[in-house]
């Protein structure tokens, strides 16, 4: 292959670096300020789901709220279906068992269905988020070790800090724009993680082939230049692969309807937030670190050999 076509990924890493870097800290930053929109699935509240043989309105729910009994104002209204004829009202705060029947009954005299109304406790948002944090390492914990088994460690560990990265970056975009987290919103993270360990594995294999045909490396540039050959190979791979999947969860976001469109939405934020590490952050930072690691190997040999030079000619 001729290198002077090749992009040199390797070449700009601390650019790459620092792009994450920069986001890291906004996001960090964001979530200290703006927070989580947390749906109830994670923090005590109830869900009322409202038909109509009508097109609804936020204004005229929110209104049909105030009036039924004493008088509710719902945290957040979002419509559905084909002509908004469904709506789905969230409190924060479990409903008492009095006030859902009061609200039933307000609505299925006003509109002829009754409402379906979920609630949950406390305990079980907590133990939802939990399970959820768990999955996720868990997730982690797996992957290092199949990385490590196929691999090397030092592959694992620069793998799961690009997923860190994905999982991040979507949890990031969600703060900014206060989009509800619910649990489609977990399967999607780990759906992305089990897209993006793909991917980048897909890559690490490519590197470590040409790292056996690779001679003795004796520069950086003679390890990023086989990472760089391994990149530029996969590449076409990697933006078809991306391109594919992103055309169906935009398909998704556009027609799944108002239910699974967070899940669709948090799919093309982590696919390009996937691309992005298993090109340009993954593959650098094996660079950086297994430099280092051949480093104090050689380092190690050439003192080893002084060692064993002095003790057959102790003259010298």
């Amino acid at each position: 292959m001729n290198h002077k076509r090749q992009i040199p990924f390797v070449k700009h890493r601390r650019k790459f670096f620092m792009i994450s870097l920069a986001m890291l800290a906004a996001g960090i930053i964001l979530l200290l300020t703006a927070g989580l929109n947390l749906g109830i699935d994670f923090e005590s509240g109830s869900r009322i789901e409202i038909g109509s043989d009508q097109t609804l309105t936020e204004e005229e729910v929110e209104n049909a709220f105030s009036e039924a009994g004493k008088g509710y104002e719902p945290d957040d209204v979002t419509l559905a279906g084909e002509n908004n004829e469904m709506a789905q009202a969230r409190f924060i705060g479990a409903l008492t068992q009095e006030e859902i029947a009061e609200i039933q009954t307000y609505f299925t005299e006003e509109y002829g269905e009754e409402p379906n109304v979920s609630t949950v406790s406390p305990q079980v948002g907590q133990e939802l988020a939990l399970n959820a944090l768990t999955s996720v390492l868990i997730a982690s914990i797996g992957i290092i070790i199949y990385i490590s088994i196929r691999f090397q460690f030092l592959y694992g560990v620069a793998a799961i800090v690009a997923l860190l990265h994905d999982a991040f970056f979507i949890i990031v975009f969600f703060s900014l724009l206060q989009i509800e987290v619910n649990v489609p919103f977990i399967a999607a993270v780990l759906t992305i993680v089990g897209y993006s360990i793909n991917d980048t594995i897909v890559t690490f294999d490519r590197i470590r082939e040409n790292m056996n045909k690779a001679p003795r490396l004796e520069t950086f540039e003679h390890l990023s230049g086989v990472v760089d050959m391994s990149l530029n190979q996969t590449l076409t791979r990697s933006i078809n692969t991306v391109l594919t999947v992103v055309l169906a969860a935009s398909a998704l976001f556009i027609f799944g309807g108002e239910a699974i469109r967070s899940f669709a939405l948090a799919l093309l934020i982590g696919l390009i937030a996937g691309t992005y590490s298993s090109i340009f952050l993954a593959a650098q930072i094996w660079s950086v670190w297994e430099w280092r690691r051949l480093k104090k190997k050689r380092e190690k040999g050439e003192d080893e050999d002084e060692e064993e030079e002095h003790e057959l000619y102790p003259e010298r």
